[in-house]
Order: C-alpha cells, then structure tokens, then sequence
C-alpha cells in the first residue's frame, strides 16, 4: 500500500522481468493485475521470446549412480537431508554468477 497515492502497489515476484500494477480498490487492483499480465504475454509474443516463468522449486535430474551415493553420503555427514544439502550446494554454485 502507499500511503501518498493512497493505492494498492504491486509487483510479479521471482522473475527477473519487471512486471508491476495499480489500483484504488481491491477490484481495481485484480484487474490492473490481469491487465499487466496480458500486456506481459503480448510483449513477449512480439519480441519472439517466452514469458518469464517463476521456478516452482521442483528438480527432477537424473545423475551417475555414484554420484547420486556420494551425494547422499555427504548430505548424511553434515547431518542434513538429500533436499537441503543440495539445495546449500547450487545455492553456493549459483552464487557468484
């Protein structure tokens, strides 16, 4: 909410494209979501190029075995779940790019 403007402000999270909306009421608001999100689509039918999508934090990969073990090894060393030390590792890899 901004008080100056008094209007609802907001913002299309988890993307790296800039998506934002307005409105003075709730109805206004959803509306002017929906609005952008459409405009989103259009702009980047004309541009050839796929809509930005927000990850669902999902992976599915399919590795070595022995990888897939010493994997499991490790996260079990630092006491953690195959889950969250993988996710400690490509945050780490990810980090600095």
């Amino acid at each position: 909410y901004d008080p100056d403007d008094k209007i609802l402000v907001g913002r299309v999270l988890d993307i790296a494209d800039i998506i934002g909306f307005h409105g003075e009421s709730v109805a206004e608001f959803e509306a002017a979501f929906h609005c952008a999100i459409d405009d989103y689509i259009s702009a980047c039918a004309k541009l050839e190029q796929p809509p930005e999508k927000p990850a669902s934090g999902k992976l599915m990969l399919r590795i070595d075995p022995s990888i897939h073990a010493a994997a499991a090894k490790a996260a079990a060393r630092e006491g953690q779940s195959m889950n969250k030390w993988v996710a400690k590792v490509l945050s780490a890899a990810t980090a600095h790019r």
